[in-house]
Order: C-alpha cells, then structure tokens, then sequence
C-alpha cells in the first residue's frame, strides 16, 4: 500500500504543471540566469556557479518539500480528499509517509538536473556526499514539517498565498542568491536561524569550500525539523 499510494503522488506531481514550473523550471531558470549574468555579487573562489549551484539545491529542497507540500496538502484537504482516505483501509501513517517519499523522490530527481546543468556550467563541486546527504534528509524534513503544519491549520487559499510568498522572501533573503554577507549585521544573525539559509550554507560550506561535516548548520535543521514535525503531528486538521 505504501509503494503503490508513494507512486500514485509521485505521478500526480508529475502531471501538475504548476508544480513542475515551482520544483523544476525556477531553479533551472535562475541557475542558467545567475550563472551566466553578472547581477548579484557573490562570495568564496571559482565561478559564480560554484556559489549558486548549492543555493539552487536548497531552493529546490524547500520548494518541492514546503511550497509544494503545503499547497496540494492544503487543496487535498479543502476538498475531502484526506478525510476520505483517512476513512479508507489505507492508514494515516502510510499516507504521510507516501507524501513523504513523493518529495524524496521528486527531490533525487531536482538534485540529479540541477547537478547535470550546473556541471554543464563549470560546475566543480568538492566535500563529503555524506555530509550533503545529511543536509538534504534534514533540510527535506524541516521543511515537510513546516509544510505540513502550514496545509493543516490554515484554509487551502491561505495557505497557497502564504506558501508562495514565504518562497519568494526566503528566495531573496536566505543565502540562496544574495550572499548572507549583504545583509546588516543584526539581520544577518536572525537570518541564519532560518532552515532555508542553514541548508544553503551547509551545502556551500561542503560544496563550494569542501569544508567538513556543517555541525551547527545541521543542528538548525535538526531542530527546525522536530518543532515542524512535532507541531504538525499536534495540531494537523484532516478536515
């Protein structure tokens, strides 16, 4: 039931493009963009790429495992659909684990397109993939979590507009393009708490600078994904 109810989300993704458009076509864009045009100033040694290829994987991350979570959980359940499975044999635990492995799935795929392009670019990544996997497992449950607290408490339009314009913020003020750096210092402090910016900056630390295992920046993620999960297990509305 899990595999079959995993594949059925996983396809459903699939065939939406408003989805497709949030978990592929942006970070592709704004890869291919930044890469190649001199906007924004960035941080650290070798190409643009070097710096922007690991932000682009954080975005892609928070993307597919909160906005898009948040929106098609928030939808699923205006409309009934997650009351009428949680009365159907198929238990609530296999469906959020199913939702669950439809983002890690979609995830290795983002992950394997972004890396192909970014190599394309000049792309020369370095560290442990150990310690990349780490980050992207507690990056995508951090922002699962957070997701689905989100689609749990608020209405389906609130939640798409809320969803949408978190992307956008985080986009410009989570280290994914504009370097932490740019900020002043009192909101640079603020803004490395956040789960966007510590999965960037762990990525790049590891990537860019083949720094070893980011610990502080995989202690955020490591609390962001329990308070998220554990606020989402509390207080989720199946209907």
């Amino acid at each position: 039931m899990l595999l079959a109810q995993t594949a059925f989300e996983t396809r459903m993704l699939l065939r939406n493009g408003e989805q497709l458009l949030l978990t592929v076509v942006i970070p592709t864009v704004l890869l291919v963009l930044f890469s190649a045009v001199d906007v924004v100033a960035v941080e650290g040694p070798g190409k643009r790429v070097d710096f922007l290829a690991p932000g682009l994987l954080a975005l892609a991350v928070m993307s597919t495992a909160f906005t898009g979570q948040a929106i098609a959980t928030g939808f699923e359940r205006r409309y009934g659909v997650l009351k009428r499975l949680g009365a159907s044999p198929l238990p609530r635990w296999t469906l959020l684990t199913a939702k669950t492995g439809c983002v890690l799935v979609t995830e290795v795929l983002q992950v394997a397109l972004l890396s192909v392009i970014a190599l394309a670019l000049g792309w020369s990544p370095h560290g442990n993939p150990l310690a990349v996997a780490a980050l992207l497992v507690l990056g995508t449950a951090a922002f699962s979590g957070l997701g689905l607290l989100m689609a749990g408490t608020l209405k389906a339009e609130a939640t798409l507009a809320a969803a949408n314009l978190v992307f956008i913020l985080l986009l410009l003020a989570g280290g994914v393009i504009v370097p932490l750096g740019k900020f002043p210092g009192a909101v640079r402090s603020v803004l490395e708490l956040l789960p966007i910016s510590a999965l960037s900056d762990g990525l790049r630390s590891v990537l860019q600078h083949g720094a070893g295992v980011p610990w502080s920046d995989l202690g955020i993620l490591a609390g962001w994904a329990v308070l998220g999960l554990a606020a989402a297990a509390r207080f989720f509305r199946w209907e």
